[in-house]
């Protein structure tokens, strides 16, 4: 942390600024903006893509307050005040609440829409805003490393958890239909 937050580029600063600020515009404003359209097209799967994207989202949020209330880990401005804090933070430091939200988005965007050309954006922004962090002192590297893991593990897991619910209601649909016959 010391390395990237004491020697960083400060003509960087304003630039890690916005990019640390953006994940809330992104994340929320992805699939409101995603609902919407699909309202106006009648478009049924940009909806549940919509819908799947916020609650991988809603979920990132949960797990990173109960886990910043069980380990409560001081910012590491407040532990190293070598630190220079650049950016507000509130409350506890471990997991990066803004690393998990940004990478449940990514990673809920990509499996939604499993494309090179939303993948490797949508990615290359969720890192960006976990170096942030660092850059602007107000996460230790493992703060980020632990939001990465939420943000992508976690959704990894919940979209697994969903397309199986998925498969075995349409085997048991299947399955009554051909029993009707």
């Amino acid at each position: 942390l010391r390395s990237v937050n004491l020697n960083r580029n400060e003509n960087l600063d304003p630039t890690f600024k916005h990019i640390t600020n953006s994940y809330a515009i992104v994340s929320i404003g992805a699939p409101l903006t995603m609902y919407a359209v699909g309202l106006i097209n009648k478009d049924v799967q940009l909806k549940k893509d919509a819908i799947f994207i916020g609650e991988s989202v809603a979920a990132s949020v949960f797990v990173t307050i109960v886990l910043k209330e069980a380990i409560k880990r001081d910012r590491p401005f407040v532990t190293y005040p070598e630190i220079e804090k650049l950016s507000s933070a509130g409350g506890y430091s471990m997991p990066s609440g803004h690393t998990s939200i940004a990478f449940a988005t990514a990673t809920s965007l990509s499996m939604a829409y499993p494309k090179w050309y939303v993948i490797a954006p949508s990615f290359v922004w969720a890192s960006a805003v976990g170096y942030s962090r660092m850059h602007l002192g107000v996460h230790y590297p493992t703060d980020v490393l632990a939001g990465w893991s939420i943000g992508f593990i976690w959704i990894s897991l919940l979209w697994l958890w969903k397309q199986s619910k998925l498969n075995n209601n349409k085997l048991f649909l299947d399955k009554n239909l051909n029993e009707v016959e």
